[in-house]
């Protein structure tokens, strides 16, 4: 093993995709019971209250280890990266 190079972990990007895949989690969880995540995650990131998500499979307790900052900050960055608007 050579100790030659060091090697940079970007954690913010590692975070990022945390973020994600858990988004796509709570997103599956709360379709499974009939519910339309959309409306949910919307009404949560612009109140703050996590009442908006459902406690099904811990989503509420889930999405709450994420600041709301960086969960709009992921999909705001998403969108425009893929410009979408235009």
């Amino acid at each position: 093993m050579s100790f030659e190079k060091t090697t940079v972990i970007n954690t913010e990007l590692i975070e990022k995709e945390e973020i994600k895949e858990e988004l796509v989690s709570i997103i599956n969880d709360l379709e499974e019971i009939g519910y339309e995540p959309l409306k949910q995650l919307v009404a949560y990131l612009v109140s703050g209250d996590p009442g908006y998500i459902s406690s099904h499979k811990d989503a509420r307790n889930r999405i709450l280890k994420y600041k709301r900052e960086d969960i709009l900050e992921i999909l705001l960055t998403d969108f425009i990266n893929k410009k979408w608007f235009i």
